[in-house]
Parts: C-alpha cells; sequence; structure tokens
C-alpha cells in the first residue's frame, strides 16, 4: 500500500485548491488534492508541506488531519491522508499538474475527481 498526503488548502476566502493531473501521468485529466507519498521517516505533515513547495512553489499551514481513504487502483492501492491546511504564501507554479483552481465547497461536483479524493470530499462536505 502506497501512503499519500493530501493537503485541502483553503485560501482567505475560503476557496479550496484542486489541482488536474497533467496528460501523460497516471489519471490524467482528473481533478485532486495536491500532495504525494510520504518519504523515510517524515511525517505525514512534513510529507504534504514538502510536497506543496515542490509541486505548487507555494507555503502552507498544515492544520488538522480530516480524513483518510484507502482505494484500489487495481495495480496498486493507495492510502490517502488528507489534511486541512491554509495558503501561506508564493504564487503557484505547476510541475505534476497542468491546471488549478480555488473553487467553493459547493463547486466540487463540477469536476472530475480522483477516486481515492472523493472520500475527503465527502469529509469536508459533510463531516462523514
Amino acid at each position: 500500500m502506497i501512503k499519500v498526503t493530501a493537503g485541502i488548502i483553503q485560501n482567505k476566502d475560503n476557496k479550496v485548491l484542486i489541482t488536474r493531473r497533467k496528460k501523460g501521468k497516471h489519471l490524467e485529466g482528473y481533478w485532486e488534492f495536491a500532495g504525494g507519498k510520504i518519504e523515510g521517516n517524515e511525517t505525514a505533515e512534513e510529507c504534504l508541506i514538502r510536497e506543496i513547495k515542490e509541486e505548487l512553489n507555494i507555503e502552507i499551514l498544515v492544520n488538522k488531519h480530516l480524513a483518510n481513504s484507502v482505494y484500489d487502483y487495481e495495480t496498486f492501492k493507495v492510502e490517502l491522508q488528507g489534511y486541512l491546511a491554509t495558503y501561506i504564501s508564493g504564487e503557484i507554479a505547476l510541475t505534476d499538474h497542468d491546471a488549478y483552481e480555488w473553487i467553493e465547497l459547493n463547486d466540487f461536483s463540477k469536476y472530475k475527481f480522483a477516486p481515492a479524493d472523493i472520500p475527503l470530499i465527502k469529509a469536508l462536505r459533510y463531516g462523514i
């Protein structure tokens, strides 16, 4: 099982940052919460801060754990650890994604999300 983090990053307007996986990547074209694989002895929080800096070039503050999601993509299984976070600073520069959006909580249904991210959306919207 691959352990990964996902940041549900909010800005000062309480909008949530979502990113779209670029062409050539697994699940290309799907939207997701940015994050990545936990490496070595780092904590999930340390991983999230590192991955967001590497993938988006922004600084975040990790606030608290929201929920976990386990999903079997047939060729691999992922445990996605979702954390609420706050955007602090930096201009977004995409490396692993080809688009990003700041969206309202009621706009999630307008986007095609990676299956592992869907339980995090439910937890965010409905407290599940």
